[in-house]
């Protein structure tokens, strides 16, 4: 009898560790998209906010790449961002990206908006519209700047004086 359960509770704690594995492979996104092959397309961002190599490229809520590597360009002064998309996901040339926050933890992500071209993106390619991501400290930074100037007054007294 001491046996048996001894077993239970050495097959519990197994399988405990194996899902605590499997949940730090899915926060850390090192689970795979596909093994199938894909292209390279690059974009250009002023800010990243956080983005790290291996987040989802995401169109429509589907996940349809991922972040190869981020590097810097210098004479531009920009984050330079290579992803790898889905060999079957065609994205039209006016496509645009967007650096995003999924989920709790503050996920970033890369959303990509598709447009209306008929010719597509192709290996190589860069996407020339795209909006930084949104960084709460500068939000919170400005606010607390047109409040110290006096920007929220005007508001108060109606913009009369």
């Amino acid at each position: 009898m001491q046996r048996t359960i001894n077993l239970l509770v050495g097959l519990f704690v197994l399988l405990g560790l194996v899902a605590l594995v499997f949940l730090s492979l899915k926060v850390s996104n090192l689970t795979t998209i596909g093994s199938g092959p894909s292209y390279t397309i690059l974009a250009n961002f002023d800010d990243i906010g956080g983005l790290k190599p291996r987040a989802a490229v995401r169109s429509a809520g589907v996940v349809v790449g991922r972040v190869r590597e981020i590097g810097f360009d210098d004479k531009r002064y920009q984050a330079v961002v290579t992803l790898d998309i889905q060999e079957g996901v065609a994205f039209p040339k006016d496509s645009s990206a967007q650096i995003l926050t999924a989920g709790l933890l503050g996920e970033k992500y890369i959303g990509i908006l598709p447009g209306a071209e008929t010719e597509s993106l192709k290996n190589n390619d860069r996407i020339k519209l795209t909006q930084s991501a949104v960084v709460l400290e500068n939000i919170i930074s400005q606010f607390l700047y047109n409040r110290d100037s006096g920007g929220g007054n005007q508001a108060a007294d109606g913009g009369i004086k």
